[in-house]
């Protein structure tokens, strides 16, 4: 056989050898689909999982109320309909795109579903739930989560944009919202008067709006946004005595002013932004808020309160001075 003869031969057999590992490829693709779609929730998982042995609602028996079934790669976990007892729910890093089956479990409080494949967090209404996780999925929107008792709600990690759907009639005790992470552009459709923490770093966030309704909340993170302005805060946020605006875009210490419509606040992050370069940065935002308590890491000195209070009477005379002379008299 010719060198020619034996090259053609190779290459043909390489061809071959390459539609088949396509081949394979498409298979193994193919296979891990059909595994992930045939998954299901197993007794046998059940019992691995089940835990903490309880009375019964009614008192007249005992039941397993936790369920720890993390990583299983499961798909489908219709058979949690026969567990109605169950508290305290697990089903973290899975391979799950329906949570209708949870619907029967009237008793739960306590639901973590990370790192899972769902684009909704709708469930049917759980009487009881008080704190739920859906961190880490591919949830794109609020809608459907309407849980009386819910205090604490989590949705880091998703593909949110617009926050609608958080009705505060159902959601009447709704503390902690967790949406850290996402694709969110402005603070409207936040409607909870209850809210006291609300996380919302690392966002694209460029608005600030609706924010008026928020008349309990005490925490508000805000870092890694898109903010330049800060205008959208309210005198109604009575309560509100933490902000992290770290990571923004915002230059001049006028925009700081606009925080004096919060009579409450203590702390304020203001780390990499422009206006932090300013000089005289910490000494002139005390100026400015003179009921600040701590700016980024460092909590104030009695010494620089002393400076800015100087500081800040002796601007207001010269305001007074220039307003009694007149704008039109010589010097």
């Amino acid at each position: 056989m010719s060198d020619e003869e034996f090259d053609d031969e190779s290459d043909a057999n390489e061809l071959e050898k390459e539609g088949e590992d396509g081949e394979e490829e498409k298979e193994s693709a193919e296979q891990e689909e059909e595994r992930l779609i045939s998954n299901p929730l197993t007794e046998e998982i059940m019992k691995e999982g089940l835990s903490l042995l309880c009375k019964t609602g009614n008192g007249l028996a005992h039941a397993y109320v936790k369920l720890e079934a993390k990583e299983k790669d499961l798909t489908d976990i219709g058979l949690l309909q026969n567990y109605i007892h169950l508290r305290y729910v697990d089903l973290s890093e899975n391979q799950l795109r329906d949570l209708s089956p949870l619907g029967s479990l009237i008793h739960l409080l306590w639901l973590k579903v990370d790192g899972n494949r769902l684009t909704s967090a709708t469930l049917q209404e759980l009487p009881y739930l008080q704190i739920a996780s859906f961190a880490h999925n591919h949830i794109k929107d609020t809608e459907g989560i309407s849980h009386p008792r819910l205090g604490s709600l989590n949705l880091k990690g998703n593909k949110i944009q617009v926050i609608s759907g958080l009705d505060p009639g159902k959601l009447a005790n709704l503390h902690t919202l967790e949406l850290r992470g996402n694709k969110i552009e402005t603070t409207a459709g936040l409607h909870l008067p209850k809210l006291k923490n609300l996380y919302l770093a690392q966002n694209s966030i460029s608005r600030l709006e609706g924010l008026q309704d928020l008349v309990q909340l005490t925490t508000l993170h805000l870092r890694d946004n898109q903010l330049v302005t800060l205008d959208g805060f309210s005198s109604n946020m009575k309560c509100l005595q933490y902000l992290n605006l770290r990571g923004n875009g915002i230059t001049g210490l006028q925009e700081v002013a606009k925080l004096q419509v919060l009579p409450m606040l203590r702390a304020l992050v203001l780390l990499d932004n422009p206006c932090a370069d300013e000089g005289d940065y910490r000494l002139e935002i005390l100026v400015l808020l003179s009921h600040l308590e701590r700016l980024d890491k460092d909590f104030y000195e009695q010494e620089e309160r002393m400076e800015a209070e100087e500081l800040r009477q002796h601007r207001q005379e010269e305001e007074q001075d220039t307003e009694e002379s007149g704008p039109g008299e010589p010097n």
